[in-house]
This record gives C-alpha cells, structure tokens and sequence, in this order.
C-alpha cells in the first residue's frame, strides 16, 4: 500500500512539474548533448535489475526499486548508470535482499526510438544462484519514446538480456518493459 502511494506522489509531482514547465520554450531539443536523463522501469524478477517491480504468491513476495540517469556527451547519445535493491520475502525461512547497478549507453535515433547496450548485475544474498553465482548481463534494447511534454517521455520497449556468467545461467531472457524519463 506504501508503495502503491508512493508511486502515486510521484507520478503527481512529475506531472505537476510538467504542466509548469511546459510554457517555458527554452528546452530545445529533449535529448541534446548537455541534457541529463533520470528513468524509471518496469523490472523482471528474474535479472538484477534497477527497474521497479512488485509481485506476490502463495504469500511470498518480491519487490525491487530503483532509477537510472545518464548524461548526454553528444546529441542522441546518453551515457547511462543504475542503481537498484530488491529483496524476497517467502511465506516461510529468511528474507533475502540484492543491490543491483547498471552502466552502458542509449542512443536516440531520430530523436524518439531508443536503442541501449549496457551490462547489469546483482550483488548480495538475494543475487545469488543455488550454487552461489551472482548474475551479470548484457543488454541490448530498442523501444519508442512518446514525448508527452518537453520533459517527459514514456518509453515502451523491448529487450533481450544475454547471461555473461554461464555459471549464473546459460539462459538468455526476453523482456518487454515501459520506462519513464525526464529530460532536462
């Protein structure tokens, strides 16, 4: 219930500050070098991960928070970084919990379709396999970027993470994800 408000709050203060700064016409270009990007995405409980996802069965729980920001060094180019933390609370035994980052590039090709390469891990005892390997994945992704304001962009996407620790898993995973982004 906390986080359902939470998320609410916050959806409120970025739409309020939208609406505010949507009369002010120096913006320019939303993905300019100089620009700053801050994200929010929809996770998987299956990668470490700096989206944000909740899910509950059978009375055990898995939850992850996180955000990602990225700096543009050049038009349409956003060197990008993560950070996350999750946990798993099962209906019986310990919690676990993990920290999750990310580091890469997305590039904007003409300005609204979104292409990354990054990797992302998980450290912690919730990160851990049976056999005590943490994940570490490469990502390649593509989506849309819907502008809804001069700050704001929803961006739907798809994308396939390919393990790099084979001791982890050898299995790649298949994501579809919405991000949210303010630009400024």
């Amino acid at each position: 219930m906390i986080i359902m408000k939470t998320l609410i709050l916050v959806v409120f203060v970025i739409f309020a500050y939208t609406n505010v700064n949507a009369q002010d016409d120096d913006f320019g270009n939303q993905t300019s070098e100089g620009k700053w990007l801050v994200e929010a995405n929809t996770g998987n409980a299956l990668l470490g991960t700096t989206g944000i996802y909740f899910s509950t069965s059978d009375g055990s729980s898995s939850y992850n928070i996180g955000l990602d920001g990225g700096y543009f060094i050049m038009d349409d180019l956003a060197i990008k970084a993560g950070l996350g933390y999750g946990g798993f609370s099962p209906d019986e035994g310990d919690s676990v919990s993990s920290f999750s980052y990310r580091l890469g590039a997305k590039y904007y090709i003409m300005g609204n379709i979104p292409v990354t390469l990054d990797a992302t891990g998980a450290s912690g005892n919730g990160a851990e396999n049976g056999a005590g390997e943490t994940p570490l994945w490469l990502g390649l992704g593509a989506g849309y970027a819907w502008f809804v304001s001069d700050s704001v962009s929803i961006e739907p996407g798809l994308r396939y993470n390919l393990s790099l620790n084979e001791d982890f898993t050898d299995e790649g995973v298949l994501q579809i994800n919405i991000g949210f982004a303010l630009h400024f």
